[in-house]
């Protein structure tokens, strides 16, 4: 069974939201929502979630997951915002406790989760009629976690477009080595796969770019095409984060996103 896929691009941030979804009136999925923050007025809005809870109204659909594919550090999420304004379950990979224990985040209990479900390595999960999976993605964070749904693979961070290559690998927890294993067995998906990504940074005047396939990422990426090895890699990807800023809104977002994107009241 084929999903059908609506993206919603949030030109502050460079995000990629997703919807999947079998079809009109069907349960369905939301991947890496947005909460909007404006750095400038310190003012947080709804304008990106109500694009998506608009969509979702017009075709019928129920939320069954809202999932986020890491720990985000350039936006707050918009998991538990859409949680309690539309429902579903929130979830994310189980390597969040290893983050939140990297950062220091705990409850009196001493743990701290913040989603409803922590996702096991290839865990599979359904999203009404469509068959799902948990792709467990570590090296941007220990977080990541790529899904599968159908022929549709949301990478999360892991890799962009061709043209853009793969995510940093210098937060708190991130390995090039782990990210190179992690792209490989993404990378060992069919050629026809549906790969959606999380980010694009479009020049100006052009349009984001929102998928590819795996056939296309293995035969163009400019990090990892096919041929790349290992060891170039990793040395490729140290050199490139050793020039990079952290981004805007890191210091701002971290607190909320490692908890599930909750705030307080």
């Amino acid at each position: 069974m084929l999903p059908n896929v609506e993206s919603f691009y949030d030109p502050s941030t460079g995000t990629v939201s997703h919807i999947v979804y079998e079809c009109e009136g069907s349960p369905s999925a939301i991947i890496d929502p947005v909460l909007d923050y404006d750095i400038v007025s310190c003012r947080i809005s709804t304008k990106s979630l109500e694009r998506m809870i608009r969509f979702i109204e017009r075709c019928r659909l129920s939320v069954e997951w809202v999932l986020d594919t890491h720990v985000h550090a350039d936006h707050l999420s918009g998991a538990a915002e859409l949680k309690r304004r539309i429902g579903g379950r929130t979830g994310i990979g189980q390597g969040l406790l290893d983050v939140q224990r990297i950062f220091g985040v705990t409850s009196e209990a001493g743990d701290y989760v913040g989603y409803d479900h922590l996702f096991e390595p290839d865990e599979a999960f359904r999203i009404g009629n469509l068959h799902a999976r948990a792709i467990a993605t570590p090296g941007h964070t220990l977080s990541d976690s790529a899904y599968l749904v159908g022929d549709a693979l949301f990478a999360g961070d892991s890799l962009f477009m061709p043209e853009l290559g793969s995510a940093r690998c210098d937060f708190p927890g991130g390995d090039a080595q782990a990210l190179y294993e992690s792209i490989g067995r993404l990378l060992g998906l069919p050629d026809s796969t549906r790969l959606f990504v999380c980010h694009d940074y479009p020049q100006a005047g052009q349009p984001a770019r929102v998928f590819t396939t795996i056939g296309e990422q293995r035969r163009h990426n400019i990090h990892l095409r096919d041929g790349v090895t290992e060891s170039e890699f990793v040395a490729l990807r140290t050199t490139r984060d050793q020039s990079l800023r952290a981004p805007a809104l890191m210091s701002i977002v971290l607190p909320v996103n490692l908890r599930g994107g909750g705030l307080a009241e």
